[in-house]
């Protein structure tokens, strides 16, 4: 049979399921054969990295599981436990005795049932502090709250076409320590014929500010240096190209550093358009950063009268 219609091993089909995964924030789907989510031998890192629904269900599912193995151990011998009735009576035993609570009611009664009781305190003393710990961890993470425009633009600045990306700080706290990367992800092809992706990376005009209270544009000048320089809308679009931002910030509040990314492909660039004005001043002097307006895009009016459209092969100098 064809390659296409042969029925998958067992084997294959595991490592079909162990290769998904997603990252969302780039927008992309990626395959990784040979990897699984849950590894025995590290299940920290899987229980912090799994969604909070998949953590809550998990953390009661192993609380019901332990309390059921444990009530199965009293009922083979029913004798162990005092005052017990009916098998749910031993179920709720090993509820109060995994929780380290008695009431007086039932009790052990012989040398088996005090031996699995204290191994039930034991395991119930250390699930316990594990579940605290991990819960801690999992809320004690800091996260940044970075807004990114929906678009990347690329319009003339200083007489230079400059490719303009846009973020927000999406805290009312200040951001300190702000850093930003961006790279381009370019597919290419060798003298050999083999096609590779290129990781290059932008020169930004300014890619370090001290402070970040409101709204801030990057921008990367379109020169004869720039990676870029050759490409025009036609161009980027059969490269694939893929632009990656990553930002880097202190919020002192946390007294932590927090990171955030964002993918734009090239049907997310916007050739002579520039970004709308979102800061706001007010009669009063009071500064206001809009972050509802922080996508929003008007034509570059100087792109448009010079040539037309912005085209992206035009040499220019690193510009702020």
């Amino acid at each position: 049979l064809p390659m296409n219609l042969r029925p998958k091993s067992r084997r294959a089909k595991r490592l079909e399921r162990q290769a998904r995964m997603s990252i969302s924030s780039l927008g992309m789907q990626m395959a990784k054969i040979g990897a699984s989510d849950f590894e025995l031998s590290d299940p920290y890192h899987t229980a912090l990295t799994v969604h909070w629904p998949t953590f809550v269900a998990g953390v009661f599912g192993l609380y019901f599981l332990i309390t059921w193995l444990f009530a199965g151990l009293y009922l083979l011998e029913p004798s162990s436990v005092a005052n017990t009735r009916t098998t749910s009576d031993y179920f709720f035993f090993s509820i109060e005795t995994l929780a380290t609570v008695g009431y007086g009611v039932m009790a052990p009664t012989n040398l088996y049932g005090h031996i699995i009781s204290s191994a039930e305190i034991v395991t119930g003393m250390a699930f316990t502090a594990i579940m605290t710990g991990l819960v801690f961890v999992r809320f004690s993470r800091a996260r940044a709250k970075i807004v990114f425009s929906d678009v990347a633009v690329i319009a003339r600045h200083n007489g230079r076409p400059t490719l303009m990306v846009r973020i927000g700080n999406g805290r009312t706290t200040l951001l300190t320590q702000t850093t930003v990367q961006i790279n381009a992800l370019i597919n290419e092809m060798s003298a050999e014929g083999g096609r590779y992706r290129r990781i290059c990376d932008l020169h930004l005009s300014r890619a370090n500010f001290p402070i970040f209270p409101l709204i801030t544009t990057f921008m990367h000048v379109i020169d004869e240096d720039s990676p870029l320089a050759g490409f025009d809308l036609a161009t980027l679009s059969e490269s694939d190209m893929r632009l990656i931002v990553t930002v880097q910030a202190r919020d002192p509040k946390l007294g932590a550093f927090v990171y955030d990314l964002k993918s734009y492909s090239a049907s997310d660039l916007r050739h002579a358009m520039r970004f709308a004005d979102a800061i706001i001043v007010h009669e009063n002097g009071l500064v206001v950063g809009d972050l509802t307006r922080i996508s929003d895009i008007e034509p570059d009016l100087v792109s448009h009268e010079a040539h037309g459209e912005a085209r992206v092969e035009e040499p220019a100098q690193a510009g702020s």
